[in-house]
């Protein structure tokens, strides 16, 4: 509320500053760091599919980037629709695709503990594995 005395200038001029200040952002000179903390860690990250809307990198924290907990992700359904895993090394300086190596470990971890693979990423692992087998267990 600005005081009866001031005219529609002086309150449309408080307004852009409060405006102003509001969607400014601090300057802090920091930027978040993209390499491992290890001097020798591989990173993994999932391009996630959101469908119309296009494809992303899921965003992950740098210590939760192992391949163990990308396994886990994947199959608690942490992702949309995973269409791809990317491994990168930056002090070995390479990057490469390991979604058929994911795929094919997420099918026999399932088939060695006899679940089917969870809905969520039968698409997946049907592209990069190749038919998702049914676990039967015989007695």
């Amino acid at each position: 509320m600005v005081p009866a005395s001031w005219n529609s200038n002086q309150a449309q001029a408080l307004y852009k500053l409060l405006l102003l200040r509001e969607v400014r952002m601090p300057k802090s000179g920091w930027t978040p760091g993209v390499v491992p903390y290890g001097a020798d860690e591989t990173a993994y990250l999932v391009v996630d599919s959101f469908g119309v809307r296009g494809s992303v990198y899921r965003e992950t924290e740098i210590e939760r980037a192992d391949l163990e907990t990308i396994f886990v992700d994947l199959m608690t359904g942490r992702f949309n629709n995973p269409v791809r895993v990317i491994a990168f090394n930056t002090l070995e300086h390479w990057s490469k695709d390991v979604s058929r190596e994911i795929a094919v470990e997420i099918q026999t971890r399932c088939d060695m503990e006899s679940v089917a693979v969870p809905e969520d990423i039968k698409d997946f692992i049907e592209s990069f594995a190749g038919s998702v087998q049914l676990s039967l267990c015989v007695a």
